[in-house]
């Protein structure tokens, strides 16, 4: 996984327009594998004050994480399906998990630029499909403020503040 950032010509991030509710809970399931300073790691070896690479800010800090669990709806995302190499295996995530969206599919759907979806606003049938309700264990990484992570590939969003629990 290679992090990659578009920016505007003054360095400021573009402003992506959100789409998910603001209740949106945002948790990874395990095995996922995120970007952090020590290498790409399944999300599971992540634990507080791990330091996680993020779209926009560079790097954070995780001050919380959150283990449950729980039965969610899921998303299955094909490899290579939403980019290049975008996830760069076969994915599986939460249907509520937002994910920043910065092509086509952002104006085609959403009337922007660039867009902060939830997976299950992607499903197709095809290459992003709907897999029901499974038990999965979920892992919430919290920090001061929300960002953009980099799992399995794609870019996606953390939960929004250190007080709020998904």
């Amino acid at each position: 996984m290679e992090p990659k950032t578009v920016r505007r010509a003054n360095g400021a991030l573009a402003p992506a327009r959100h789409v998910a509710p603001d209740s949106a809970a945002n948790a990874l399931i395990a095995g996922t594998v995120v970007l952090t300073l020590d290498g790409a790691l399944p999300v599971e070896f992540i634990d507080a004050g791990d330091r996680v690479i993020t779209r926009d800010s560079g790097m954070a800090i995780v001050r919380r994480v959150q283990r449950r669990r729980r039965h969610v709806a899921c998303i299955g995302v094909r490899a290579g399906s939403l980019g290049n190499t975008r996830p760069d295996r076969d994915a599986v995530f939460p249907a509520s998990q937002e994910m920043l969206v910065r092509d086509w599919r952002a104006g085609a759907l959403f009337g922007a630029s660039q867009a902060l979806v939830p997976m299950g606003r992607l499903v197709d049938g095809e290459f992003v499909r709907d897999l029901g309700m499974l038990e999965v264990d979920t892992i919430e990484l919290v920090f001061d403020t929300p960002h953009i992570l980099y799992a399995d590939g794609l870019e996606v969003a953390s939960t929004a503040k250190v007080g709020q629990d998904a």
